[in-house]
């Protein structure tokens, strides 16, 4: 078994800090996306979407989608629960997990795609629309701030998927975007920080 990942992908980075959190430790194949190695013929004949992470399993399926293969690894190793044990649990944590993909990641990566120069000859960079999805960053960022004002984490009381995603979502942002987190928003800061202490937090 090997993850076909890149340290430049924060949904590569998500499966990594899973990883660590279970204590499980499987081979990495860094697939360099500057060369374009994402979309050699070897690979799109392994993952045709060309996206990185790919799990590879040892009886030859490849399973991509980062989430996706996060719930592969807690079926083989449930402890410590990262998607929830009880039924309302699963379900908070479904639901934080889906706000943050479509509310944040979503309107980040669309950001990203319409600003960055890297990304300026795959398609029209719309500013307009960038301008946009800036904003509804900055309105979910706020919202989730309030939020957290009762509680320690994303989706409750314990670590979870939902926290993962947030922190990969928050590090891209600040760190690779450039849209910063204002630190005035503090009860997200303060979730941060401690969710960044984490050795995981590292992987």
């Amino acid at each position: 078994m090997k993850l076909h990942q890149s340290n430049l992908s924060p949904n590569s980075r998500r499966v990594r800090v899973f990883l660590a959190e279970k204590g499980l430790d499987i081979p990495y194949v860094d697939v360099d996306l500057s060369k374009g190695e994402s979309h050699t013929p070897d690979y799109l004949n392994m993952n045709p979407m060309g996206e990185v992470p790919m799990l590879e399993t040892d009886d030859g399926c490849y399973i991509t989608e980062s989430v996706a293969i996060c719930r592969y690894f807690e079926a083989l190793q449930p402890e410590p629960h990262l998607f929830g044990v009880t039924p309302i649990e699963m379900a908070t944590i479904e639901m934080w997990q889906r706000r943050i993909e479509l509310k944040w990641f979503g309107p980040l990566t669309q950001f990203w795609g319409h600003t960055s120069p890297r990304f300026a000859h795959r398609h029209g960079q719309i500013p307009e629309w960038a301008e946009q999805n800036a904003q509804a960053v900055g309105e979910f960022v706020t919202w989730l701030d309030s939020e957290l004002s009762g509680r320690e984490y994303i989706a409750g009381e314990s670590f979870s998927i939902a926290d993962i995603l947030a922190l990969a979502t928050f590090d891209h942002g600040n760190a690779t975007v450039g849209l910063k987190t204002s630190p005035a928003l503090k009860n997200l800061v303060r979730w941060h920080q401690m969710v960044s202490r984490r050795p995981s937090a590292r992987a």
